[in-house]
């Protein structure tokens, strides 16, 4: 049994003359059939006249050079057009002279150089045509010379809107290609700051108590080892990221969920930022990219506390609902950021960006007191 799909592959595959050689013999086929004699295209309204030996000349001339239409769109329109202007003197009218118009559309859809020039030189062309035939006895007249000469222009104009069609899409395509590049360009970015800001701003907290630690040598091999551990956890992190980026990666890759937000709380803990940790109701089976956004708003809000108020308490309340997931983080005053790095608000704007995506609130205040309020509201539910 013949494989359709294998086959339609195969011809794909061709060489575009090959595949436009089969309508050009077609059409010199057509030509030669005794029924369709004197049937074709009629400028000049000449008495038909029986083939002879010039007509086999003349309908290769007129058909053949259409399996080029595509490769060769110029050479093909004017082998095409001597053709038709043969077939026309001569009075064979022909099948072939549908082989015109096709070349036409051909040419409008595919040539790329001197168009207009094109143009210019074929419409002047048709002037010693069109003269020639009325001294041979046309009795056409001017009006269906011109009403002819608007055929063909109507046939390079439908090829004219096919390449501006085909433009359109290219570019189309190239503005959404652009855009999915710098999508995919901020939502890395996105990442890679959410990962490294916050294992980096803990172990710089980290480092920094350490130094006030030389004389309490059980805390500060302490202190030592959680910067090592958020290190390592730095690491894995962002081996982790590479590894959901890497389009040949099989293995099945799970990014954090809401269920990893006591690990999340426990190391921030580690860091030296006093959390109260609170969670009311439990997390849908199906919460979808809500608890990844859950986790994402915890660490960011977690990471500014440990850079602008080291110190301070710090409370975080994550409610789970039927429907949404809410999240508070506050801290009650300013605490110590001598040890903080500068940050560059793009997390926060993260943050809001991830939310509004699945249709949530965002917030991110000042409290009367110098500390801050952190709130999120995430639909559940939402497909990962």
């Amino acid at each position: 049994m013949i494989d359709l799909r294998r086959v339609t592959d195969l011809w794909r595959r061709c060489d575009v003359v090959v595949r436009d050689l089969p309508f050009a013999l077609l059409l010199v086929i057509a030509s030669l059939l005794p029924a369709l004699h004197g049937n074709g295209t009629q400028l000049g309204d000449l008495p038909p006249r029986p083939f002879d030996a010039l007509a086999a000349l003349v309908l290769a001339l007129e058909c053949l050079p259409l399996a080029v239409r595509r490769r060769w769109p110029a050479v093909s329109l004017v082998l095409v057009s001597l053709g038709f202007a043969l077939d026309q003197l001569r009075a064979y009218h022909t099948v072939a002279g549908t082989a015109l118009p096709i070349a036409l559309i051909s040419a409008g859809a595919h040539l790329e150089r001197h168009r207009r020039v094109t143009v210019v030189l074929l419409s002047a062309a048709y002037v010693p045509l069109a003269l020639a035939l009325d001294r041979s006895g046309s009795t056409e007249g001017p009006e269906g010379y011109v009403t002819f000469y608007l055929a063909l222009t109507l046939a390079w104009g439908i090829g004219a809107w096919l390449r501006s069609t085909r433009a359109a899409e290219v570019e189309r395509r190239r503005h959404v290609a652009e855009a999915t590049r710098a999508a995919e360009r901020t939502r890395i970015a996105r990442e890679l700051h959410d990962v490294v800001t916050h294992h980096v701003t803990a172990m710089v907290v980290q480092a920094e108590a350490a130094r006030y630690l030389t004389a309490a040598p059980g805390r500060l091999d302490a202190t030592l080892s959680a910067v090592t551990d958020t290190g390592r956890r730095a690491i894995a992190d962002l081996r982790h990221m590479l590894d959901l980026l890497n389009p040949d990666h099989d293995a099945d890759v799970s990014m954090p969920s809401a269920g990893e937000l006591h690990t999340l709380v426990e190391q921030t803990r580690q860091a030296g930022q006093p959390v109260e940790f609170t969670e009311e109701g439990s997390p849908a089976e199906s919460a979808g990219s809500a608890e990844f956004v859950t986790y994402r708003v915890l660490q960011e809000a977690l990471t500014n506390a440990l850079k602008y108020a080291h110190g301070s308490p710090t409370v975080v309340l994550v409610r789970y609902g039927e429907k949404e997931i809410s999240v508070e983080v506050s801290t009650d005053g300013p605490g110590s950021r001598a040890a903080s790095p500068g940050g560059s608000g793009r997390g926060l704007a993260g943050l809001r960006e991830r939310v509004d995506a699945l249709g949530g609130e965002f917030s991110a205040d000042q409290q009367a007191g110098g500390g801050f309020v952190v709130r999120a509201r995430i639909p559940a539910g939402s497909p990962s």
